[in-house]
């Protein structure tokens, strides 16, 4: 790759916000699998896992078994997601590199979600961002549904921007912005993008998009000509919030990926090698995912293999 392309990181979470919605519980050796294969395609960070309740979310219930099982890398970074102490509790006694925790900007979506408001949430991140540094532990903090409610309908800018100057308290090493529900357009994004900016100018910025309403990849590149550090994505677009009404739909890292590389942005991470793990997926999940690379081909790639048939 060129020294001089623009560079960004992309932080795969199929292993967490992928599983979580999707019907078909895989096993721990399974998502090892996962997550071994994305290594290999060259991520360097990843979601492996959320602590929440198993109840509620049983495609993560063997948190703890994934963690004990991941590959150690000193060039990977694994993160897991928390809502609460309880949560950052485990995450601690597990040994993960990493947690993130959500704060959503609605009230409704936030009471549904984590069971409290979100000053609540706001409050119990501040605590857990401490003890978390105590321990010597990473932690970023996700603004979620910063571009849209399903409950509550749109989110002012102003509301956001509240949320972000109040979350910054806790230090975090990066802070998200998410599109929960995919309901946001590039003309917001780039307007969000700007406004946040002005006022975490040395905190990297990510941003976690939803293709609900097939606007999450021109989202994307929309965040990534505002500056955004890092991109959220899932092998294979699978997922979404199971909180959240037909909130499915995380962008594709395949797709995501043939994207930026076209557009001249830089990733480190093998287009190959992501659609072989979207194939694979689609076997473990026993049917097809949304992402589009794994069924139309590399271009120019697929012309070259028409041309010589031909």
């Amino acid at each position: 790759m060129a020294d001089d392309k623009r560079r960004v990181s992309i932080i795969e979470v199929g292993p967490r916000d992928g599983l979580q919605s999707e019907p078909e519980i895989l096993s721990t050796a399974a998502k090892l699998d996962f997550i071994q294969r994305a290594i290999d395609a060259g991520i360097r960070r990843l979601e492996v896992t959320s602590f929440v309740h198993p109840k509620r979310v049983p495609q993560m219930a063997d948190a703890e078994a994934v963690i004990a099982g991941l590959p150690k890398r000193d060039d990977v970074t694994y993160i897991g997601l928390v809502l609460n102490r309880k949560g950052f509790e485990r995450a601690r006694d597990a040994g993960i590199d990493e947690i993130g925790m959500a704060v959503v900007a609605s009230d409704t979506y936030n009471q549904r979600n984590q069971g409290v408001p979100t000053s609540e949430s706001i409050k119990a991140w501040l605590d857990i961002a401490r003890d978390a540094k105590a321990a010597g532990m990473r932690a970023n903090v996700m603004v979620s549904s910063a571009f849209g409610c399903p409950f509550e309908g749109e989110v002012p800018l102003a509301r956001v921007l509240e949320i972000v100057d109040e979350v910054m308290a806790g230090e975090p090493v990066e802070l998200g912005l998410a599109d929960s529900i995919g309901v946001g357009v590039p003309s917001q994004t780039t307007e969000m993008m700007q406004a946040v900016r002005e006022r975490v100018a040395n905190t990297p910025i990510r941003c976690h998009f939803h293709n609900t309403r097939n606007t999450g990849l021109a989202n994307a590149f929309a965040a990534v000509e505002a500056g955004v550090n890092s991109l959220d994505a899932s092998i294979g677009g699978i997922g979404g919030c199971p909180f959240a009404p037909a909130a499915t739909g995380n962008i594709p890292t395949d797709d995501l990926l043939y994207m930026l590389d076209r557009s001249g942005v830089a990733t480190g991470v093998d287009l190959h090698k992501i659609i072989e793990t979207s194939n694979w997926l689609q076997e473990a999940l026993g049917k097809a995912v949304p992402a589009l690379l794994p069924k139309a081909g590399i271009f120019p790639e697929v012309a070259e293999q028409f041309r010589e048939a031909s």
